[in-house]
């Protein structure tokens, strides 16, 4: 087995507790049933690599291994954050036989980022499905050359454009309703290449100083990021609920999010997001501290 290799008995727990069946064959109504199941079960969340890396502890960032993550979310229902989660959903996918591969994109927060993301693409039938386990949209989306498709929700729905050679997915964080696009780059990175990355995020990550997580309640997407609860509604409302402590917060993650009080408990209060290593906002604050 490789590290990305599931176990017989680890694939039955986490079907079970997916509550579906072992597809009989790859088709794509088996495909729509497996993302779906995913989408209302396994969140999207920093919760586990927040306090592993505020406290500064020795060995690599949880669940880079698809079977690290997945005894992480058996036990205490986290998730994790892209590169885990993606590597994670990849090594189910290729173990219930479908074809699916690791893809590297950029989630293009601000201009000239370099590649940040990863997702997961499965060929099924001659057509490319997009399922990834951050923008959690329910049901796999077709990519097609010189061709929009989408996905139709108030809540979840996204949408692929072709533009200057590249898939363009635009979504609607829960953070950020307006709207945000994640460029597809390349596809066929391996499980090594996904932990090299995800190690990479040690020295400064959006994920290393606040507490994010989002995943689906019924018709509802819903989060928790930057201080307040946020639901993404099937109607396409937003509504905002301020978090008022640490106490509050720590109640809303496990009733409404489902994780174990013994990881709640654990996470250290958000900071505030310093400027990325290099950048210029980064170098001129190092100046200014300089100066005094």
């Amino acid at each position: 087995m490789t590290a990305d290799s599931l176990s017989t008995a680890l694939l039955g727990r986490v079907l079970d507790r997916l509550e579906i069946d072992c597809p009989s064959s790859p088709t794509p109504e088996a495909l729509r049933e497996v993302y779906a199941a995913w989408c209302r079960s396994v969140p999207f969340d920093n919760a586990l690599k927040l306090t592993h890396v505020r406290a500064g502890k020795p060995g690599p960032l949880p669940g880079g291994e698809a079977g690290a993550f997945f005894d992480g979310w058996l036990r205490y229902g986290t998730g994790g954050t892209c590169w885990s989660s993606a590597g994670a959903l990849q090594s189910l996918l290729q173990a219930l036989g479908f074809d699916a591969i690791r893809g590297v994109a950029t989630m293009m927060a601000a201009p000239d980022l370099p590649p940040n993301h990863g997702t997961v693409i499965v060929t099924l039938e001659g057509a490319r499905f997009l399922v990834d386990s951050a923008l959690l949209h329910v049901q796999p989306l077709e990519l097609k050359v010189e061709e929009t498709t989408q996905v139709e929700h108030g809540a979840w729905g996204c949408r692929s454009v072709w533009e200057d050679g590249r898939w363009h997915i635009h979504w609607r964080p829960v953070h950020q309703p307006q709207g945000l696009v994640c460029r597809l780059e390349s596809w066929g990175a391996t499980g090594d290449d996904y932990r090299a990355r995800y190690e990479g995020t040690l020295r400064w990550s959006p994920f290393n100083y606040s507490l994010y997580i989002r995943t689906n309640r019924g018709e509802e997407s819903i989060g928790l990021a930057f201080g307040s609860k946020l639901t993404l509604h099937a109607d396409g409302r937003v509504s905002e609920q301020p978090i008022r402590d640490v106490q509050h917060r720590n109640q809303v993650l496990v009733e409404d999010f489902g994780l174990a009080e013994e990881v709640v408990n654990d996470l250290p209060e958000d900071q505030p997001l310093p400027p990325p290593p290099g950048s210029r906002s980064a170098q001129e604050a190092e100046k200014e501290v300089a100066s005094t």
